[in-house]
């Protein structure tokens, strides 16, 4: 009889990790769980970022002191949740979703959580509502979070640093893709995509960046952080 120990699945061993670490640093209200079971009931891939790493996008935010947020992808407002839970009286969030589903979803959530007189939800291609904004003479974003559809990704960096000042963050997430990211020949456009906005991020004069690696439930991934330096 073999005697080999069978070593535990490493997906059971990070989401147990996760849990006994939310259990104990993160706490999810109504408004939250809510948003969670809101969008599955109505069938939206669940690809929000999971509590731990929303309460790492909310003390982000509130380190830096930021008043102005741009979130690229709402899906169903949980993560924008956890950002414009952490501005300042008089701040502002301006998040864009491509999907008219996933922006009702979103402004359902946003309302119930007594969000929806700091939040603006705008529906449509980011690349279409982005010049929007621009041409609108906004201020200068504090934060960017860029969580959308991962080929757009260098596009959309430029539009953060358009948007942004010297100060503001720039965080990038779903950028490891299982690892994927080092495979200079995959054909996945959205690995390329990752690969390209790292690649822009690392040659940018205005930019200075790095990524981490990170396991969770939400399994192997990691994100990129940007400071705009000038």
């Amino acid at each position: 009889m073999s005697t080999e120990t069978r070593r535990p699945d490493p997906q059971q061993t990070w989401t147990a990790v996760d849990g006994y670490f939310n259990g104990l640093l993160v706490e999810e209200d109504a408004a939250l769980l809510a948003a969670v079971a809101t969008s599955e009931a109505a069938g939206l891939p669940p690809h929000q970022v999971a509590p731990n790493q929303g309460k790492l996008l909310s003390l982000l935010a509130r380190v830096h002191g930021a008043r102005r947020i741009l979130e690229i992808g709402t899906l169903g407002g949980y993560s924008t949740i956890w950002l414009a839970r952490a501005l300042p009286e008089g701040g502002r969030l301006v998040t864009l979703e491509a999907d008219e589903r996933c922006a009702d979803v979103a402004t359902r959530n946003l309302e119930r959580a007594g969000l929806a007189g700091v939040v603006e939800v705008r529906t449509g291609p980011a690349l279409e509502t982005l010049p929007q904004l621009e041409a609108e003479g906004a201020e200068p974003f504090d934060l960017v979070f860029i969580d959308a559809d991962k080929p757009s990704n260098p596009a959309y960096l430029e539009w953060a640093l358009r948007l942004t000042r010297p100060g503001s963050l720039i965080i990038g997430d779903n950028v490891v893709r299982d690892g994927a990211v080092t495979d200079e020949r995959s054909t996945d456009p959205r690995v390329q995509g990752v690969r390209r906005f790292t690649e822009l991020l690392g040659a940018h004069p205005r930019l200075t960046a790095t990524a981490v690696q990170t396991v969770g439930e939400k399994g192997y991934d990691g994100f990129v952080l940007a400071l705009v330096t000038g």
